[in-house]
């Protein structure tokens, strides 16, 4: 898996929420992370672990069809 740079991950995270409809709390409680590491992630105030990136993928990949272009687009 290629490194995403912090930016990309904001993104990713804010997308990904929004493509689900999660709010920060049902991600981070699918993800195994607290409210606030999502919140650090999207503010752009935390790196996000390669492990959280990894799951992230892995969670788009379950999801199917409406998140497809979010996989092309961040890995």
């Amino acid at each position: 898996m290629p490194a995403i740079e912090q930016p990309k991950i904001a993104r990713l995270v804010r997308e990904t929420r929004q493509r689900l409809k999660f709010t920060q709390v049902k991600l981070a409680t699918i993800l195994g992370v607290s409210f606030h590491t999502i919140n650090r992630w999207k503010n752009r105030r935390r790196q996000s672990s390669p492990l959280a990136i990894k799951q992230i993928e892995e969670l788009l990949q379950q999801m199917g069809e409406p998140s497809e272009s979010l996989l092309a687009k961040y890995f």
